[in-house]
């Protein structure tokens, strides 16, 4: 009885010290392109929800699980098509604390989506990077940009991929 039960703690042991994260995959994007007006917080123009549906056509088949967006029109609208394509919510976030957002991140389970805006996304996707060449803000002009974010068991990969490249 002794020996059993020092083999079921044990084998619960080598259980829980073998377990790898689970892989997933975040995308990062900026919001597309918007409305040139007068307004703090525009709307999207033509192109940018044109841009925005082939966002969700790019992730329609990546199983996305969560999806992020700061709190303006343009940010939600880009992430719109994806969140209905997924039949999820779009989450809030707040984009002044980079780095508690990117712990939660991590934490989650599934592929994620996360819409932000021209120096925030290149700042979360060089949270993932460590200790590596790090990505400058975007200009005015960027939105061609996908961050792709993989957690494998071989560790962390950010990648600058353009739209174009999906």
């Amino acid at each position: 009885m002794k020996n059993l039960l020092l083999l079921l703690l044990g084998g619960l042991f080598l259980v829980s010290c073998g377990t790898n994260p689970e892989p997933k995959t975040i995308y990062i994007v900026r919001h597309a392109e918007k409305m040139v007006v007068e307004d703090p917080d525009p709307e999207l123009a033509q192109v940018g929800t044109i841009r925005a549906k082939k966002l969700a056509q790019i992730l329609a088949d990546k199983e996305i699980k969560h999806i992020f967006s700061t709190d303006y029109k343009r940010t939600r609208m880009t992430a719109q098509p994806t969140a209905d394509l997924a039949g999820i919510q779009i989450e809030s976030y707040d984009p002044r604390d980079q780095e508690a957002f990117a712990e939660k991140l991590e934490g989650l389970e599934g592929n994620i989506l996360v819409v932000g805006h021209s120096n925030t996304v290149p700042e979360l996707a060089n949270f993932f990077i460590g200790s590596g060449e790090k990505y400058p803000n975007l200009t005015d002009d960027e939105y061609q940009f996908i961050y792709v974010v993989t957690f494998s068991e071989k560790g962390e990969k950010v990648e600058q991929k353009t739209y174009k490249e999906f």
